[in-house]
C-alpha cells in the first residue's frame, strides 16, 4: 500500500500519526480478503518488556494486532452481514475484526477510547476503500447515546475487573434485542470466566475454541464467546 494512492484528507492524518509512531502498512489475509492494516512497527519500544497478563493496567493493548483479533477477523468473515445489519466493535485498536466486517457487507462503526487509535482505524479504512465506517470514541464509564447495534465485537477487552459492570452495561444498551455480541479472547485471559460468570445472568453464552500460531511458532488458544440476551 503506497501513502500517495490516500487522499489529501487522509494523507493529513498519517502525517499526524508519524509525528508519534514508526508505522507501515502491513498486508493481512482473511479467507478470500486482503486488507492493508496500518500497524506500529517499533512494537519493542513501545512494549518495553511489559507483559499483557501481568501488567493490564499499563500494557497498550491498542498497539498490538493480537491472535484473538485475527480469530474474531475469521468469524466475521464467515457471517456476512444479511441486508443493512450494523455492527459495533469495541476496543478496535487495530480494527482487524471490524474492517473485516466492512468487506462483508455491515454498516460498521469502530470504537476506542484515544484520538490517535482512531486515527489508525480511519487511515486503515480509507486504504481498503471502506468510506462509510463511523468512528467513535466510547467512554465505557461514560458512554455516549447510540443507536442499538445488530452485533458487537471485541477481542481481548476483558483485562479490567473494574470495567465488567460497566461493559455489561453497554451491551445491553446498545445491542438489539435479537443481537448477537462475539468476544475473543486468549484462554490465558485470567480475568474471563470472572466477566462471563458475571454476564450468564443477562445473556446466554456460547463458547467455542480455536487454535493458531503465533509470530513465534507457539500454539495459542482463543476462547471464542457468543452471547444472546435471555
Amino acid at each position: 500500500m503506497e501513502s500517495k494512492n490516500l487522499s489529501e484528507k487522509t494523507q493529513k492524518v498519517l502525517k499526524r500519526i508519524r509525528k508519534q509512531f514508526k508505522v507501515g502498512f502491513n498486508p493481512l489475509k482473511i479467507q478470500d480478503l486482503q486488507l492493508d492494516i496500518l500497524q506500529v512497527n517499533d512494537l519493542e519500544h513501545l512494549l518495553a518488556g511489559k507483559d499483557p497478563f501481568e501488567n493490564v493496567s499499563e500494557f497498550p493493548f491498542w498497539v498490538k494486532l493480537w491472535e484473538a483479533s485475527m480469530v474474531l477477523a475469521h468469524v466475521m468473515a464467515s457471517m456476512p452481514a444479511k441486508g443493512k445489519q450494523t455492527l459495533l466493535e469495541l476496543g478496535a485498536g487495530m480494527a482487524a475484526p471490524g474492517l473485516v466486517a466492512a468487506a462483508r457487507g455491515y454498516k460498521v462503526t469502530l470504537s476506542d477510547y484515544e484520538p490517535h487509535i482512531l486515527d489508525f482505524q480511519r487511515v486503515s479504512a480509507a486504504a481498503n476503500g471502506f468510506d462509510d465506517i463511523e468512528f467513535r470514541m466510547i467512554d465505557w464509564l461514560k458512554p455516549p447515546e447510540m443507536p442499538k447495534f445488530d452485533r458487537i465485537i471485541g477481542a481481548e477487552i476483558l483485562f479490567r475487573d473494574e470495567f465488567f459492570g460497566p461493559l455489561l452495561a453497554i451491551f445491553n444498551e446498545y445491542l438489539k434485542d435479537d443481537g448477537e455480541i462475539y468476544l475473543a479472547h486468549d484462554v490465558r485471559r485470567k480475568s474471563v470466566p470472572k466477566f462471563l460468570d458475571l454476564a450468564q445472568k443477562e445473556f446466554k453464552i456460547v463458547v467455542s475454541k480455536s487454535t493458531m500460531q503465533n509470530e513465534e511458532g507457539e500454539k495459542i488458544t482463543i476462547l471464542v464467546n457468543r452471547l444472546t440476551k435471555k
